[in-house]
């Protein structure tokens, strides 16, 4: 038996951070922006005849193996996949994972990775596939695994796909589906890594203890990135590309207030280039500190703002926006969410 499922990752356009529990619940209104992009994550389980359980990172070049499922060792290597092994109760089996998308990248290839693992193993073991119940296992164990609170937009393109913005408030967190031309909104950025991964769970824990402490600027910071999201979204929603990128910039400002750490030299200098090149806003992907950045200009300037990034060190990444979310199947055929 056999089943193999994928997720993809996501750009975040608008609002990242804020949708930290209980961060968004100080700020009415309270939105994310992204757009799942085709690097995605790849999961597959095979049964066993040995009653072993097999944990296998092929990116990560890393297998962890038990005699049974109450032997493996949730707080060791490869813990995200052993305790999601243990939450979905997965025994007898070999569990193999692959990443499209660099390590440390900032494109929630974790989130998309835990999407594509409860997928699946929620059809493995007959567990429910409910979206919601999805949603939760895949953030609750990724949060034990890192240890630190995790926001809830990043699972959401990896079910779902597409564009959208993430409501979030009181009543709960509800995704709406914003209708853009994919195609327009890939012409206008460029994705790149930079070289250096980060750690997004260090960068957003300090920030939210300070936002919970009562730090005025941080609260104010909040407040401007709430109010970015949502003038993104309307731009975004009339098909008005200028003030996207307008938007873009102002989001790339109000975040790196956030703390000092969120941007580097090595950013400054790329996105530098890029502007030199035509590029009318850039950003980094996530919470900064490494990882991806994306670039947005003009459809004409995209390839010259490529160039110069990779001229300046940067790895380009190949993507689509993408419209399907998770997959899941023996060929990966049938479509969940």
């Amino acid at each position: 038996m056999r089943i193999a499922a994928s997720a993809p990752t996501r750009i975040d356009l608008a609002g990242g951070t804020i949708d930290i529990w209980p961060l968004y619940l100080f700020h009415d209104g309270a939105t994310t922006l992204n757009a799942a992009i085709s690097l995605r994550a790849h999961a597959e389980i095979a049964s066993r005849a040995d009653g072993r359980i097999e944990l296998r990172s092929i990116d990560g070049g890393k297998t962890v193996g038990a005699a049974s499922l109450a032997a493996l060792d949730g707080s060791g290597d490869l813990s995200l996949l052993a305790l999601l092994a243990k939450h979905y109760a997965v025994g007898n089996a070999t569990v193999t994972t692959k990443g499209e998308s660099p390590a440390g990248a900032g494109i929630a290839g974790s989130s998309a990775l835990c999407i594509a693992l409860c997928g699946a193993m929620a059809k493995w073991t007959g567990a429910s596939a409910d979206p919601e119940d999805l949603l939760r296992a895949a953030m609750n164990v990724e949060c034990q695994t890192i240890r630190v609170p995790t926001g809830v937009q990043d699972y959401r393109p990896a079910l779902y796909g597409g564009v959208a913005a993430v409501e979030l408030g009181v009543d709960g967190v509800r995704r709406v589906a914003i209708d853009v031309d994919p195609a327009e909104l890939e012409r206008r950025i460029v994705l790149a890594y930079t070289g250096a991964p980060r750690n997004s769970g260090t960068n957003n824990w300090e920030i939210t203890k300070r936002h919970i402490d009562g730090d005025r600027h941080v609260f104010d910071c909040f407040e401007r990135i709430r109010d970015t999201a949502v003038a993104m979204r309307r731009a975004l929603e009339r098909g008005d590309w200028d003030e996207v990128g307008r938007q873009i910039a102002t989001e790339w400002d109000n975040r790196k207030r956030l703390a000092p750490g969120v941007t580097t030299e090595t950013i400054d200098g790329l996105i530098d280039r890029a502007r030199a090149a035509g590029a009318t806003a850039a950003k980094v992907c996530g919470a900064g500190g490494g990882g991806c950045l994306f670039c947005y200009g003009p459809p004409g300037a995209r390839r010259a703002i490529a160039d110069a990034l990779a001229a300046g060190g940067a790895r380009l990444l190949d993507y689509r926006i993408e419209s399907e979310g998770l997959v899941l199947g023996a060929d990966e055929g049938l479509r969940v969410g």
